[in-house]
């Protein structure tokens, strides 16, 4: 009879497996790096689970995407600008895909593939409509551009049947800004769209040999102190602000380091001329444009300086976080919710250099303080924001749906 039972038990989870696969999500994201790094492993995983089906403009990044995930890519040319002609017709070509695959889910991230992907879906009647929200551009946006990115925004969540924020600040923000009901709103475990991989993002991955070449290759010392930027080298990441004051803090502690890792968006947010000058002009300065892995980079700094403006769940918080820096990050939604004043971090205004001066002086000369804080840090993203948390929680999500 036990015998009977254990074969009954197995062909149920068979059956389930089997039900689940039959039904199809198709992930979207306006851009194919996205799609890349944003869910890395999150949709291989998913595809044991459902039918996943990865969507986004033409790149190689897709077909990376494809190849690294084991799922099924389809390119549809989307863009980051408005761009109304093209927009039209990048949900006609979604409305079209959607008819033929006639998918269960349909979940979206980043503006653009939110816009269009949730209208097109909810024209092609598909069911469950879920679009995660990264960031708000429009944040930063006034007048007349502002209202229309409102109502963008808008007409984004109306098609939508549920709206993930990936932190709770981004949560409120929707609410004050009454872009959607809270009955619509929910933020999947305690934020962030894909967790963190902290077997990946271990400070033990890099060797000492591995850091003594890269020091070299940049011209360092292991006595300077490194300060290090991750992210868009762009003026909403408050860049020109940071340039400005290590410029400044450069004068006082000649020792001292910034090494920035990322690319410039010259066409969308470009900083100013006098930043750009004082980083080609300054020594101390090490620009190094976009990295496919920034950990030999993070391991040989000391402190993650990140003092932008706006964010959603900002994953270079959790990535230097866990490979041990302590990080100065702005009071904001997503970096707030990373960093604990006084305990892995710092916590500043933004856009206010005298406390960014202050903080980053603070550490440079306060071996102690700034150990403590980088005792801390990766602890702290263990207990919370481990990928595969996030991940079964999503499971969960889905699984809900009815």
């Amino acid at each position: 009879m036990d015998d009977i039972c254990l074969t009954v038990e197995r062909y149920n989870k068979r059956t389930d497996y089997r039900s689940h696969m039959r039904e199809k999500i198709i992930r979207i994201t306006t851009v194919p790096a996205s799609l890349r790094t944003l869910l890395k492993g999150q949709l291989r995983f998913m595809n044991q689970h459902y039918n996943i089906i990865g969507v986004s403009s033409k790149g190689e990044a897709l077909e990376e995407t494809r190849h690294n995930e084991g799922i099924e890519t389809y390119a549809i040319e989307m863009t980051r600008t408005i761009t109304p002609l093209k927009d039209l017709k990048a949900t006609y070509r979604l409305y079209k895909f959607f008819k033929k695959e006639k998918p269960y889910i349909v979940h979206t991230h980043t503006p653009k593939a939110g816009t269009v992907g949730m209208l097109a879906a909810r024209l092609a009647g598909v069911p469950h409509r879920l679009h995660t929200i990264a960031g708000l551009p429009l944040l930063e946006a006034k007048g007349f551009k502002r209202k229309v990115l409102d109502l963008v925004e808008k007409i984004t969540y109306n098609n939508a049947t549920k709206v993930y924020p990936n932190s709770f600040g981004l949560y409120d923000i929707v609410i004050q800004n009454k872009y959607a009901k809270a009955s619509k709103l929910k933020v999947i475990g305690n934020g962030s769209s894909n967790g963190i991989d902290t077997n990946h993002f271990d400070p033990n991955i890099v060797t000492d040999e591995a850091k003594n070449e890269l020091r070299n290759e940049l011209g360092f010392t292991k006595e300077d102190f490194v300060f290090v930027f991750i992210g868009r080298i762009v003026t909403d990441k408050g860049v020109n602000e940071l340039v400005n004051v290590f410029n400044k803090l450069n004068k006082i502690k000649d020792n001292c380091r910034l090494l920035l890792v990322g690319p410039y968006e010259n066409s969308l947010d470009p900083i100013l001329e006098q930043t750009q000058t004082l980083i080609e002009e300054n020594e101390q300065i090490i620009s190094v444009g976009w990295q496919k892995d920034i950990r030999p980079y993070v391991a040989i700094s000391n402190v993650l300086t990140f003092p932008s403006y706006r964010e959603g769940f900002p994953n270079v918080v959790l990535q230097a976080s866990a490979m041990g820096l302590p990080c100065i990050v702005t009071n904001i939604n997503g970096c707030n919710e990373i960093i604990k004043d006084g305990f892995n971090g710092i916590i500043i205004p933004p856009k206010d250099e005298n406390a960014l001066f202050e903080s980053m002086i603070r550490l440079a000369e306060n071996t102690e303080e700034r150990l403590k804080l980088a005792k801390n840090s990766r602890d702290n993203i263990i207990k919370k924001f481990q990928q595969e948390y996030i991940w079964e929680e999503l499971l969960k999500e889905y699984k809900s749906l009815g």
